[in-house]
C-alpha cells in the first residue's frame, strides 16, 4: 500500500505531465495557435484589419501551411500602400493565372488610382483578368479623360450605382466637370441619383462640386420639410435642391410632397417640374400606392434611375396599363432592356397591343432560359415545363482533372474552415472558361466532395448539356417525404424552398442568424416548436436535420393555411414575414397575375426569393411526377383582401 502522501506525490507529478504534454505542444505551433489552421484564421483577421506587424509575426511562421499564396497574399496586402512595384510584381507572377494573384492586382490597381499612378495603372489595368470594380472602371475613365479621351458618354453609363462609386468614381466625376466633359445637367443627374439612395452620406460627397456653402443640399435629405417651406426660389440650384427635398418628403408622404408640388410648379421648368414627379412617383411605386401612375404620366418621359425605370413598369402591370409598360421598356437603356425580366413584359405588352409576331419573337428569346422568366415565357409559347433531357454521364477520365485542380483543392480547403467566401472566389475562378462537360464534370466532383452548394451552382452553368439531378438534389429524401407527406405539404415546393435558402448547406448560417436548412430565425423556431408540441426542443437543436425540416415544414404550412393556400403569398411570407404579404396585398386595386404580384413585391431579397422558389419547385415537381408542370398555374392569381394581424412570427 501506498502512503497517504506518497500517492499525493505521484499523483502531483501525473497531473503535471499531463497538463505539460499540451502546452509543449503549443510551443511548437505558430504564436501559441492550437493549430496552423487558427494561425491561419488569425492571420487573415489581422490582415483585414490592416494590422501589418500582427500578419508579418503570424506569418513568418506558416511556411508549410498549404495554401501558400493566401499566407503571402494576407501579409502583404496591409502593407501594399508603401509596398515597393516590385515585391508587388513578384506576387503576380509567382502566382500568376490564380484568383489570388487577380485579387492582389484588384487591390493594387485602387492603390495604384488613389496615387494617381497612371502610368503604372495603365499597365496592369488590362491584366485585371474579372474587371468587376465599377471603382476600377472609374479609374481607367479618368486616366484617359486626362489624356484628353472623350469619355463622357462611357462615364454616363457607368455611373448609375452610386454606392458603388468610392474616392475613384467621384474623382472621376470632378475631373470630368474641370475637363467641361460633363456639365452641370450630368452634376445635377449624380446628385439625384445619390438622394435616391436615401443616404445623406452620398449626397454630401457632391456638395463641394456644387458651390452650395449653405448647406442646403445636406438639409434637403436631413430637413426636407425646411427647404420646402423657403420656398422654390429663383435660381436653377434652389429648383434643384427643392426638387431633391420633395423627393425625400415623398419617401414618408408621397401624397403630401405631390400636394406640394402641385402648388409650386410656376417657377419650375418642365424638365425640373418632370424630375420632381419622377421622384414622387417611384416614391409611391414602391409602397404600391395606386396614386402612382397618375404621378407617372406626370412625369412623363423624365430621366429615370435604373431603379425608377423598374419601378415605373411594376405600377404599370398593377394597374392593368399595358401601353404604359409597353412604352416604359422601351424607354429603358439597352442594358435593362434586354434583362428576361422585361423582355417577358414587353412581349406581353405587345401581345396586348396586337401585335402577336413581335410578341411571340420575345418570347421565342428568353423561352430556352431555364429561370422564372424563361419557364414562363415558355408557357406563353403553349409549352409546359419539363426536365430536359439528361447529358451522358461523365467519365472517371473527366472527373480526373477535377480532382487534382489546384484551385479546387483550395476552395474545399477553405470550405473546412468555413471560409466560404475565399472558398466561392477560387471554386468560380476555376469555372470561367470550362465548356458544358468540364462543368458536368466539376460538378460531379462537387457531388463526391459533399458540397451541394457548388454542384448545383456549377452545373446551372451549362447551356446546352443538362444534368437536373444536379441542379436540384434531393439531399435526405426519406426525412423529407416523411414529414411533408405527414403534413399533407407538396415536397417540390419545400425542396424548391431549401434550394433557394440553403442550397443545402446544412450548417448555413445568414447575417440576421437564421439557421440549417430552411434557415429557421431562433424566435420562429421557439414559436414553431411550442406550436406544434415539441417538447424537448432547445436552441442547440435547430441544426438536427430531422428536427430543422420539421420545424421549417410545420412553419411553411402555418403560414400556407393562414394565406387561404397561396404559395406565391405563403413563399413571400416564409421570407419577409406573414404580415408583409398581407398588406401588400391589401393595396391592389384588382385580382392580379401571381407573377405581377411576385414582380412587384416592395423588397428586393423577397422578390427575387419568389420567384427563384416557385421557379425551383416547378423543375422539382416535374421530376416528382415524370409530367409536364405550370408555374402560371402554381403562382395562381392574388385578389385585394383587407389586412388582418396574425400572430404567426
Amino acid at each position: 500500500m501506498f502512503s497517504n502522501k506518497l500517492f499525493s506525490r505521484i499523483l502531483l507529478v501525473a497531473v503535471s505531465a499531463v497538463l505539460l504534454l499540451p502546452a509543449a505542444h503549443a510551443q511548437k505551433r505558430p504564436n501559441g495557435f492550437v493549430s496552423d489552421d487558427d494561425a491561419f484564421l488569425a492571420l487573415r483577421d489581422a490582415s483585414r484589419r490592416n494590422d501589418a506587424a500582427r500578419a508579418s509575426d503570424i506569418a513568418a511562421n506558416l511556411g508549410n501551411y498549404p495554401i501558400p499564396s493566401y499566407v503571402e497574399y494576407y501579409q502583404l496586402k496591409p502593407r501594399l500602400k508603401d509596398a515597393s512595384a516590385s515585391e508587388v510584381l513578384a506576387f503576380l507572377n509567382r502566382y500568376s493565372g490564380s484568383a489570388i494573384a487577380d485579387r492582389l492586382r484588384n487591390d493594387w490597381l485602387l492603390e495604384l488610382g488613389k496615387r494617381r499612378d497612371w502610368l503604372t495603372f495603365d499597365e496592369q489595368y488590362p491584366q485585371f483578368q474579372l474587371n468587376d470594380d465599377t471603382q476600377l472602371k472609374c479609374y481607367a475613365l479618368m486616366s484617359k479623360a486626362l489624356k484628353g479621351i472623350k469619355v463622357a458618354d462611357e462615364a454616363r453609363a457607368l455611373l448609375n450605382v452610386p454606392k458603388d462609386f468610392g474616392e475613384g468614381c467621384m474623382a472621376l466625376i470632378t475631373t470630368l466637370m474641370e475637363t467641361k466633359q460633363f456639365d452641370e445637367n450630368d452634376l445635377w443627374a449624380q446628385i439625384r441619383l445619390a438622394s435616391d439612395t436615401g443616404s445623406t452620406d452620398y449626397v454630401r460627397r457632391f456638395v463641394p462640386l456644387t458651390g452650395i456653402e449653405d448647406g442646403s443640399l445636406v438639409a434637403a435629405m436631413e430637413k426636407p420639410a425646411s427647404i420646402v417651406a423657403r420656398g422654390v426660389g429663383f435660381r436653377r440650384v434652389r429648383h434643384e435642391v427643392y426638387v431633391i427635398a420633395l423627393g425625400r418628403i415623398a419617401r414618408s408622404n408621397p401624397a403630401q410632397a405631390a400636394d406640394t408640388l402641385s402648388n409650386n410648379t410656376l417657377l419650375l421648368s418642365k424638365k425640373q417640374e418632370g424630375f420632381a414627379w419622377g421622384q414622387i412617383a417611384y416614391q409611391a411605386s414602391m409602397k404600391l400606392a395606386p396614386e402612382a401612375m397618375q404621378y407617372w404620366r406626370k412625369a412623363g418621359n423624365a430621366p429615370l434611375s435604373l431603379e425608377a425605370h423598374q419601378w415605373k413598369i411594376r405600377a404599370a402591370l398593377r394597374a392593368g396599363d399595358w401601353k404604359l409598360v409597353s412604352a416604359g421598356i422601351e424607354a429603358m437603356p439597352p442594358s435593362l432592356r434586354s434583362d428576361a425580366t422585361w423582355v417577358y413584359w414587353l412581349a406581353r405588352a405587345l401581345r396586348e397591343e396586337g401585335k402577336i409576331e413581335a410578341a411571340h419573337a420575345g418570347f421565342q428569346s428568353i423561352a430556352p432560359q431555364t429561370s422564372f422568366y424563361g419557364q414562363l415565357a415558355l408557357e406563353e409559347l403553349g409549352q409546359k415545363i419539363t426536365i430536359p433531357a439528361r447529358a451522358l454521364p461523365v467519365t472517371e477520365e473527366e472527373i480526373a482533372p477535377m480532382t487534382s485542380n489546384a484551385g479546387f483543392r483550395r476552395a474545399l480547403k477553405f470550405f473546412d474552415l468555413d471560409l466560404r467566401f475565399e472558398g466561392y472566389r477560387e471554386w468560380n475562378w476555376e469555372l470561367r472558361k470550362m465548356n458544358d462537360r468540364q462543368l458536368l464534370a466539376a460538378a460531379e466532383f462537387a457531388r463526391r466532395s459533399d458540397v451541394l452548394d457548388r454542384m448545383v451552382n456549377t452545373s446551372d452553368r451549362t447551356k446546352t448539356e443538362f444534368d437536373f439531378t444536379q441542379r436540384f438534389p434531393t439531399p435526405h429524401r426519406d426525412i423529407m417525404q416523411a414529414t411533408t407527406q405527414r403534413q399533407g405539404m407538396e415536397m417540390a415546393w419545400v425542396y424548391g424552398l431549401i434550394r433557394q435558402e440553403s442550397r443545402f448547406i446544412m450548417n448555413a448560417r445568414s447575417h440576421v442568424g437564421a439557421s440549417g436548412l430552411m434557415q429557421l430565425m431562433p424566435a420562429t423556431a421557439r414559436h414553431v416548436a411550442k406550436k406544434i408540441g415539441l417538447s424537448d426542443f432547445s436552441p442547440g437543436r435547430v441544426n438536427e436535420i430531422e428536427t430543422n425540416i420539421l420545424l421549417g415544414t410545420s412553419y411553411l404550412n402555418m403560414v400556407l393555411n393562414d394565406l387561404e393556400g397561396s404559395q406565391t403569398l405563403a413563399t413571400a411570407a416564409y421570407n419577409a414575414g406573414p404580415g408583409r404579404p398581407r398588406s401588400w396585398r391589401s393595396t391592389l386595386a384588382r385580382p392580379v397575375e401571381g407573377a405581377i404580384f411576385a414582380e412587384s413585391i416592395p423588397f428586393s431579397e423577397t422578390r427575387d426569393y419568389v420567384k427563384k422558389v416557385l421557379s425551383n419547385a416547378t423543375y422539382y415537381a416535374a421530376m416528382f411526377e415524370g409530367k409536364p408542370q405550370s408555374l402560371k398555374a402554381r403562382l395562381g392569381n392574388v385578389a385585394p383582401a383587407s389586412f388582418v394581424p396574425t400572430d404567426l412570427p
